[in-house]
C-alpha cells in the first residue's frame, strides 16, 4: 500500500504534464523545422499517445494545434531565412543547409511538380519523408513570396500534424500503458521515415 502511494506520488499530475509538455512540444517541433535533425513526427506521435491516455478534455486538440502551429512558424522562419540567403551575394548558412538536404535530382523533380501542381505539392512534401526541403528550395528558386508559400504551407502543416497524431492515437489505443504506445508510435514513425530512403538506394 505504501509502495503504491509512493509510486503514484512520483507521477506528476496531468496539469503539470500539460504545463511542461505543450511548451516543450512547441519548442522541439519549431527547432525541428529549422534544423531537420529532430524527429518531429515521432514527437507528435508520442505526445498524442500521452494525450490519448489523459482524462483532461481537449488534450488531443491541444497537441494538434501546438504541433501544427510550431511546424508552420518553423517553416515560415526557415523560408524567410532562405529568401535572405537567395538575395545575398554570399548566401547564408541556412540556405546552404537547405541545399545540402536537397540533391539536384530531387530539386529538379520538385521544381517540375511545383510548376505542374502548385501549392498542392507543399502538402505532399510535408507528408513525404525528406520531401519538405527540396520543395521549399524549389519555391525559393521560383521566387515565391513568403505569403504565397505560407498559404500553401498552412494546410501542409495541418495535414502533417494530423497524420502523425493519428499514428499516436493508434499506438495509444493498442496498448494499456502510455509508454508502450509511445514505443510503438516511435517505431512506426521511424519505419515510415526510413523505408523510402532504403527503397531509393536499392532501386539505384
Amino acid at each position: 500500500m505504501a509502495l503504491a502511494a509512493a509510486s503514484t506520488s512520483t507521477v506528476p499530475p496531468e496539469s503539470t504534464q500539460q504545463a511542461i509538455g505543450y511548451p516543450s512540444l512547441f519548442l522541439l517541433v519549431l527547432i525541428g523545422a529549422l534544423v531537420p535533425v529532430v524527429p518531429t513526427g515521432a514527437l507528435v506521435s508520442s505526445a498524442a499517445v500521452v494525450a490519448f491516455h489523459q482524462t483532461a478534455p481537449f488534450s488531443l486538440l491541444l497537441v494538434f494545434v501546438t504541433a501544427s502551429l510550431a511546424a508552420f512558424l518553423g517553416d515560415a522562419t526557415l523560408y524567410w531565412l532562405g529568401q535572405r540567403g537567395m538575395r545575398s551575394r554570399n548566401g547564408s548558412r541556412w540556405l546552404e543547409a537547405i541545399r545540402a538536404r536537397a540533391p539536384e535530382e530531387r530539386l529538379a523533380q520538385s521544381r517540375e511538380k511545383l510548376a505542374e501542381h502548385g501549392v498542392a505539392v507543399l502538402v505532399l512534401s510535408r507528408l513525404a519523408p525528406a520531401g519538405r526541403l527540396p520543395v521549399m528550395l524549389a519555391c525559393l528558386v521560383a521566387e515565391w513570396p513568403l505569403r504565397r508559400f505560407s498559404r500553401g504551407n498552412l494546410p501542409a502543416c495541418l495535414a502533417w500534424a494530423l497524420t502523425y497524431q493519428v499514428i499516436g492515437i493508434l499506438g495509444g489505443s493498442l496498448f494499456p500503458e502510455p509508454w508502450e504506445g509511445v514505443v510503438a508510435a516511435v517505431g512506426l514513425t521511424v519505419v515510415i521515415s526510413v523505408v523510402p530512403s532504403v527503397v531509393r538506394r536499392v532501386s539505384r
